[in-house]
């Protein structure tokens, strides 16, 4: 249903490949969120980045097949963009203030009669995988694929959490907001507090809900439930919720710590392609990092100054392991998932 969509949405008549829906590839080639392999016609890995980089790529193909004259460009595709049509209305449910440090954890649906039109996303603050008391967010979000809307002239979405014994959850029912629109696909949200969660007991969410189809012409009657695990959901992700969560650029949707930072990146910025990157090939927002950089005192910062700093920085943002080597030549082993 992704490739449907997308090759209806975007008019790309390329081939798609997609990932299992338990990620199996991703796990396999390391988990990281961006990164890139080249592989020889013998199956084995020529290039391997933790961070994709166009450029640096374009200049592996040359060198491994070929320089060709025309590049194709993005205009000479021709793609024909179809927006998809709103199924009903959107931004007519506030969303809610969250803590800025929470982290997604592990849900899993149950088997039930209707699809799954509503995606449960659950996240935690850290401290509530110790035991200790915090908040849980539960984010329940209409899944785009089915063009399915909210029904709000019926009851509002009703969840019921059910706690193994030593786990407090307060509240553990709760009712989402009477909305004038007769059908919108905001996501409903809510905020509890938890405290004592045990990691090897898992937590129940039942839910039920009204959903339409406006484009087959139903509305029925929907009860579904999850399993919530008490650990972190490496898939999960980060979302932004209108600047109440944590610094841009935190979880896989960053590309890096400190914002996002990796030696691919900057060297972006390297127009002159002198191996440097000075103040001046730098964008305004970027320039007061120089001096942290430039340990040689040069005006500019090389690769060897760019490697120790991201090596800095990821250490400290506690990502063991991970290598971002920008135009590294050498073939390397992909990590294995723990």
């Amino acid at each position: 249903m992704h490739v449907q969509e997308a090759e209806k949405t975007l008019g790309a008549t390329i081939p798609w490949i997609c990932d299992s829906m338990s990620n199996d590839l991703k796990h396999a080639l390391g988990n990281a969120p961006n990164s890139e392999f080249l592989f020889g016609p013998d199956g084995k890995i020529v290039r391997l980045r933790d961070w994709s980089n166009p450029e640096t790529l374009r200049k592996d193909l040359e060198e491994l097949v070929a320089k060709v004259d025309n590049p194709t460009r993005a205009s000479d595709l021709k793609l024909n963009f179809k927006p998809p049509e709103p199924v009903a209305a959107r931004g007519v449910v506030p969303r809610i203030k969250t803590p800025s440090r929470m982290q997604p954890i592990v849900t899993e649906p149950q088997p039930g009669k209707s699809p799954y039109y509503v995606k449960l996303r659950v996240e935690v603050e850290r401290q509530v995988l110790q035991g200790e008391s915090g908040k849980m967010y539960l984010g329940f979000n209409m899944d785009p694929l089915y063009k399915v809307h909210w029904n709000n002239l019926a009851a509002p979405i009703k969840y019921t959490i059910t706690a193994p014994d030593g786990t407090k959850i307060s509240p553990v029912t709760g009712k989402g907001p009477k909305v004038e629109e007769e059908g919108d696909v905001d996501p409903r949200e809510f905020l509890v507090d938890i405290e004592g969660a045990n990691p090897d007991e898992p937590i129940e969410v039942s839910v039920k809900y009204f959903a339409c189809n406006d484009e087959q012409g139903w509305c029925v009657p929907v009860t579904q439930k999850y399993v919530i695990h008490l650990k972190q959901d490496r898939d999960g992700g980060s979302v932004r919720r209108g600047g109440s969560r944590g610094r841009p650029g935190s979880g896989s949707g960053g590309g890096g710590p400190d914002g996002g930072f990796s030696v691919a990146r900057l060297f972006r910025f390297d127009k002159n392609d002198d191996g440097k990157v000075s103040k001046a090939e730098l964008p305004q927002q970027m320039q007061r990092m120089l001096d942290r950089f430039d340990t040689n005192g040069d005006g500019a910062i090389d690769r060897k100054e760019a490697e120790e700093m991201e090596r800095r920085l990821r250490d400290r943002a506690g990502i063991g392991g991970s290598r971002s080597q920008g135009d590294d030549r050498r073939p390397q082993r992909p990590k294995r998932p723990n």
